[in-house]
């Protein structure tokens, strides 16, 4: 979805400009963390009936997505403490 590539980008682009390095680590994370929810569609915590939420390691941040089995769609890249929901007009 846009809106969840837009949210990435601008978290790698400020983590990046805090410290060289950690956005491309950002950016690492989040890649595992859709890896994980590629291969292990339903191990993400349920939110609702139709979404899965998978945090990021390093950083306070989780993917929320929509399992299928052709597909994994991330709905967002969310900040685990800030606004809270914001996300959910998108589904």
């Amino acid at each position: 979805m846009p809106e969840a590539a837009e949210k990435f980008r601008e978290a790698a682009k400020y983590y990046e400009q805090k410290a060289p390095g950690v956005g491309f680590t950002f950016v690492a994370e989040i890649h595992r963390a859709v890896e994980i929810a590629k291969s292990h569609p339903l191990s993400g915590k349920a939110i609702g009936r139709h979404l899965r939420s998978t945090p990021l390691h390093n950083f306070p941040f989780s993917i929320i997505y929509a399992p299928n089995p052709e597909l994994v769609l991330i709905v967002a890249v969310a900040h685990q403490r800030r606004r809270p929901g914001y996300w959910k007009h998108r589904i």
